[in-house]
């Protein structure tokens, strides 16, 4: 049978499901089989197609039963309209940065090396995906709606049960995080606007921000992340409407919010009727902790969450979702619409077809030990050679160390030394989006060729100590 008997049973099967109470059992294997005149494998495709969109659940030598969907309350979205203020757009591409350097040791990058990767999962996929429809076919605007349901489902699952999970419906599908923060920081903040960020903070967010001409208002954060109160009193000096959040895994510093203080500031998005945009961009990057976004402690539509897949899948899959809730979802997807239209419909299956295999859980599995081995391998080469440099905190995930330099040190020049002698490296000045509080490195412990760890530390050292001498 075709992919189109696969897609034929599914749909009769929504009709059925549509029109059945939570917890009915669905017509067995065999039964859709003489009915439809198909194989079991056809009909067993279809109703896996059911379940990767949340509507059934199997139990195994029991039946399919049509999932309860849990609801606490009916949301009222209707805050956002005033939050929101006046519809302004103005679409504006984001900047691209291309650094390639060939034979140096990358303590710069910004991306897992290819050993980190599940590289035979995509290779494969894409395969698959070029000779699917996908090849030649237009995406709808929001993204594939299969794809759009996993990222529902990831989420659901860790949504306690008296809150109302995201739906898929609450998905749009952007090419890349970077795509998706320039379209919620203009639907959102506004342009020219204000947003509240951390300082430091993803460049990216900072970028995001200058391209919609928004001020940026600067919370101070650590190794524990920002302060609630200082989150507070930029709220209420500088009018923000909205803030931009890292509570797992930050970027640079690698902070991870405790549970109060997730809660603490989901409050406060609620007491000061203002969006939280919460990038979950190292959600796959846990070492010793788990992420666990702020969106599933909320059903009342003020966190906006960005959840990427590009550095957890692969560089070259630009994909990421964008989940939001009621009118703010539908202006943050009118920009989409207007920037870029829609995601590559082949990429989307390429990225489906990834997370959705088994090989992909083993990989994660196999991932965070790397990790561990990795970070902890740059953070004895940095106490072995730049004993003057501190190491604030040991980040339980992500793909960075935050490393403080002594007073005095000239980054530019530092870089630049290094560069020459083959060692790349990036100063944190970027990473600021105020006065830099200090001279710091955003040193990656994901980049190729962890055995150059030493080495490239002892460049390092050598010119720092030049400076300094």
């Amino acid at each position: 049978m075709t992919n189109d008997s696969t897609g034929r049973i599914a749909e009769e099967l929504r009709t059925w499901i549509a029109g059945a109470a939570p917890g009915a059992r669905l017509p067995s294997s065999r039964s859709l089989v003489a009915e439809h005149g198909a194989s079991a494998l056809t009909v067993n495709k279809a109703i896996r197609s059911l379940a990767r969109e949340g509507l059934v659940e199997t139990r195994p030598g029991v039946g399919t039963f049509v999932r309860g969907v849990r609801t606490a309350r009916a949301s009222d979205l209707s805050w956002q309209t005033a939050a929101l203020g006046p519809r302004l757009l103005r679409p504006t591409p984001p900047r691209a940065l291309d650094e390639t350097h060939a034979d140096a040791a990358a303590l710069h990058a910004g991306y897992p090396a290819p050993d980190l990767l599940p590289e035979r999962l995509v290779r494969a996929a894409l395969t698959r995906a070029a000779r699917s429809a996908a090849a030649t076919m237009r995406s709808p605007s929001a993204g594939d709606p299969e794809l759009r349901a996993w990222f529902a489902a990831e989420l659901a699952e860790l949504t306690p049960a008296a809150t109302v999970p995201p739906q898929p419906s609450d998905v749009i599908v952007v090419p890349g995080s970077q795509s998706g923060l320039n379209a919620v920081f203009r639907a959102l903040a506004g342009v020219g606007g204000t947003i509240v960020m951390e300082s430091p903070t993803y460049w990216g967010a900072i970028n995001a921000a200058g391209q919609s001409g928004l001020t940026i208002a600067p919370v101070p954060s650590g190794p524990a992340g920002p302060e609630v109160a200082d989150i507070e009193r930029a709220l209420i000096t500088s009018g923000a409407r909205a803030m931009y959040l890292q509570p797992d895994f930050a970027n640079p510093t690698g902070a991870q919010w405790t549970v109060e203080k997730k809660q603490q500031v989901l409050a406060l998005a609620r007491e000061h009727g203002v969006f939280l945009i919460e990038d979950d961009w190292a959600h796959d990057f846990g070492i010793g902790a788990e992420a666990h976004p702020l969106i599933t402690g909320d059903d009342t539509g003020h966190v906006v969450c960005i959840r990427s897949l590009t550095k957890s899948v692969s560089p070259a899959l630009r994909v990421a979702a964008v989940i939001a809730r009621g009118p703010a979802r539908e202006r943050i997807l009118a920009d989409v619409q207007a920037e870029s239209m829609y995601t590559s419909a082949i990429l989307q299956r390429a990225a489906l077809d990834v997370v959705t295999h088994s090989g992909w859980r083993s990989h994660l599995r196999d991932l965070r030990p790397a990790l561990a081995a990795r970070r902890d391998a740059l953070l004895d080469a940095i106490r072995t050679h730049l004993p003057e440099a501190v190491v604030e905190a040991v980040p339980q995930g992500g793909l960075h160390l935050w490393v403080r330099m002594p007073d005095g040190t000239d980054l530019a020049r530092l870089e630049a030394d290094c560069q020459r002698d083959g060692v790349l490296i990036a100063g944190g000045d970027a990473w600021f989006p105020a006065e830099p509080a200090g001279p710091y490195l955003r040193m990656s412990f994901a980049g190729p060729e962890p055995h150059r760890y030493a080495s490239a530390l002892a460049v390092v050292a050598g010119h720092l100590h030049a400076q300094h001498s």
